[in-house]
C-alpha cells in the first residue's frame, strides 16, 4: 500500500541491540526496506531487532525506513535489500512479470479509513454518498473504486488530499482518507473531538498490507534465509503484540524522533482491537498467513471495478511457501 503522507527519504538506520549481537556472530547482512518512517506499524520487526529475534535466526539486519521518494522495485533489482514492504503489488508484480514475489502479509486488515465528523449524520459507507471526501491520487486508482462501486460514490465527490488536517477541520461535512493508528489520534489531540472512523476492511475490502516481498532470485539462491528471515519477523510480531513492547518502542523512537510514545501506543492500541495483525486466516495459520483464495478474492474484487485488467495469474505474483506454519505463536495459539 501507497503511504499517506509526502517526506523527505530518510537514511537507512544500522540498529542496535540484537543487530550488534548479530553482527559479532558472523551472521547473515540482511537489508529490509519500510514503506514509510519508523512508527507502532512496524513495530514486530523493530521488536525483532531489538529482543535479538532476527540475531538467534542468524540475522544481522538493517531496518531502512521509507517514504515516496524511495523506489523499492530498484532497491531490491540493485540488490541493496533482501526485502521490502511491497504493500499490495503482488498483482503488480504478476500484472508486469517482475521478478519479485510477495511471502508474507503482516497485516490480514488493511489499516485505511474514512473518516468524518461526529453528529453530522454518518454512522457507516452509505452514509458519505455526496459528501466532499478527500483521497489521495494513488487510492482514488485503488481502494476508493473499492468503495465506489459498493456505496454509489461519484468521482464528482473526490476532493485531492493534502495531506493537512485543515481542509477536514474546517468543514463538518468533509470526509478524509486516513490511517487507523494516526489522523484519529491526531484529531482527537488538535481538535478535542473523537471522529468517525471507518476502516474499509468493514467494508469487505479484501487487500492485505504490510506484505513481504523479496527476490525470486534470492528465493532461488537462499531459500534458507528467506525463511528465517520470515520467521523471525513473526516472532517479533507476536512479541510486541502480546508482550513488553517498549523494546521495539525505544527503536522506533530513536529511528524518527518526531514520533511521540503516545502515538505509538496508539497505533499499537488500534492494532490489537480492530485485528489488523491477528485475525482471520493469522488465528489459524500464523501472523504473515496467506491464502490462494484470498488473493484471488482481493483480485477479483478489484478487476471488477477495473482497478486491474481480467486475465492476470495473481499467483505468480506470491507464494506460500514460507508462511502458514504458525511460527512463533508460543502460548498464544
Amino acid at each position: 500500500m501507497l503511504r499517506r503522507r509526502a517526506a523527505l527519504l530518510a537514511p537507512l538506520l544500522a540498529l542496535a541491540g540484537g543487530r550488534r549481537a548479530a553482527a559479532q556472530s558472523g551472521a547473515d547482512k540482511v537489508v529490509f526496506g519500510l514503506d514509510w518512517q519508523a512508527e507502532a506499524e512496524y513495530g514486530g520487526f523493530y521488536q525483532a531487532v531489538a529482543r535479538g529475534i532476527y540475531a538467534r535466526h542468524g540475522l544481522d539486519v538493517t531496518i531502512a525506513q521509507g517514504g515516496p521518494q524511495l523506489n523499492h522495485v530498484q532497491l531490491l533489482l540493485a540488490g541493496r535489500q533482501q526485502f521490502d514492504l511491497a504493500g499490495g503489488r503482488a498483482v503488480e508484480f504478476a500484472r508486469h512479470h517482475l521478478p519479485f514475489v510477495a511471502i508474507a502479509a503482516i497485516f490480514q486488515k488493511d489499516p485505511s479509513v474514512l473518516i468524518a465528523h461526529p453528529g453530522t449524520g454518518v454512522h457507516g459507507f452509505a452514509d458519505l454518498r455526496g459528501r466532499p471526501i478527500e483521497v489521495a491520487a494513488d487510492v482514488r486508482a485503488g481502494w476508493w473504486r473499492f468503495l465506489a462501486a459498493k456505496y454509489g460514490y461519484k468521482d464528482s465527490q473526490v476532493r485531492p488530499y493534502t495531506f493537512s488536517l485543515a481542509p477536514f477541520l474546517a468543514n463538518r461535512m468533509m470526509v478524509q482518507e486516513g490511517y487507523l493508528g494516526s489522523e484519529p489520534f491526531l484529531i482527537e489531540q488538535q481538535a478535542h473531538f473523537s471522529p468517525v472512523v471507518l476502516p474499509i476492511a468493514d467494508a469487505g475490502y479484501q487487500g492485505y498490507g504490510n506484505i513481504i516481498a523479496t527476490s525470486r532470485r534470492l528465493i532461488a539462491t537462499d531459500p534458507g534465509l528467506v525463511q528465517r528471515f520470515v520467521d523471525a519477523s513473526i516472532e517479533g510480531w507476536y512479541s510486541y503484540l502480546y508482550d513488553d513492547p517498549a523494546p521495539a518502542d525505544a527503536l522506533i523512537r530513536r529511528a524518527n524522533p518526531d514520533m511521540p510514545q503516545a502515538l505509538i501506543n496508539y497505533g499499537r492500541k488500534v492494532m490489537l482491537a480492530h485485528g489488523i495483525v491477528d485475525s482471520g486466516d493469522a488465528k489459524r495459520l500464523g501472523i504473515g498467513a496467506m491464502t490462494d483464495a484470498r488473493w484471488a478474492a482481493y483480485y477479483d474484487e478489484m478487476a471488477v471495478v477495473g482497478v486491474y485488467p481480467k486475465g492476470i495469474d495473481v499467483k505468480q505474483g506470491y507464494t506460500l511457501r514460507f508462511v502458514d506454519r504458525r511460527v512463533g505463536m508460543g502460548g498464544k495459539g
